[in-house]
């Protein structure tokens, strides 16, 4: 367990692959608070599963109910790094949809329409480097739907390489890395700013913009 910053009140984390974001035995919160000794972890948001990288948690009651509110009101800014299967059309852009939830298939969908079903989600993007048939991006979230990123990119034919769930041949981990996370202190109020480029492994090694970190 990589640990990026630890105070009394927070603790942001590297959360590995695989290993789930919620409070259940074997969760992420469960693993911290074996690593720091301590009962009091708090989830505030979520990754997929399957995604690794930068996880903010709390470690009071009211720590909790502020970064609660910070989220409900896009006061922490998430930061995402993919790599997607083709490339986007424009360099920049950003990708405002309507999801539908399967929960049966615990699958997300974009629609056509906005009904009672949907949700409005909305990111940024920037394509960061080209290497064959891949693209590297960084993504800015303003909504956090479930699969949002993973299934705005493949419904425009991009799915994310290893995201076998939305269309990917890719025969390794799923290429979505939460790479940055700002926010105000919910104790201090002072800005806080974090980030952490993806492991040294395939797809990621392929890029150059990987190799180093990168500029804000």
């Amino acid at each position: 367990m990589e640990i990026i910053y630890a105070d009394n009140y927070i603790v942001v984390c590297l959360k590995p692959c695989g290993v789930l974001s919620t409070d259940e035995p074997g969760g992420l919160p469960d693993l911290l608070r074996a690593e720091l000794g301590t009962e009091n972890i708090r989830t505030v948001h979520r990754l997929d599963r399957v995604v690794g990288g930068m996880m903010l948690l709390a470690r009071t009651r009211h720590a909790a109910s502020d970064l609660g509110k910070q989220i409900m009101e896009e006061g922490i800014g998430k930061e995402y790094l993919a790599v997607v299967e083709g490339c986007p059309a424009e360099e920049k852009g950003s990708m405002r949809d309507y999801l539908r939830r399967d929960k049966a298939e615990k699958k997300t969908y974009v629609s056509p329409v906005a009904d009672e079903n949907t949700q409005e989600a909305l990111l940024d993007y920037e394509v960061l480097e080209r290497r064959g048939e891949f693209s590297a991006v960084r993504i800015r979230l303003h909504t956090g739907r479930t699969h949002q990123i993973r299934a705005q990119f493949s419904s425009r034919g991009l799915p994310l390489v290893g995201d076998k769930k939305y269309g990917s041949g890719g025969k390794c981990n799923i290429a979505l890395w939460s790479y940055g996370l700002d926010f105000h202190h919910p104790k201090f109020g002072e800005r806080m700013s974090l980030s952490h480029m993806p492991p040294d492994e395939y797809p990621w090694n392929l890029f150059e913009c990987f190799k180093q970190r990168l500029s804000e």
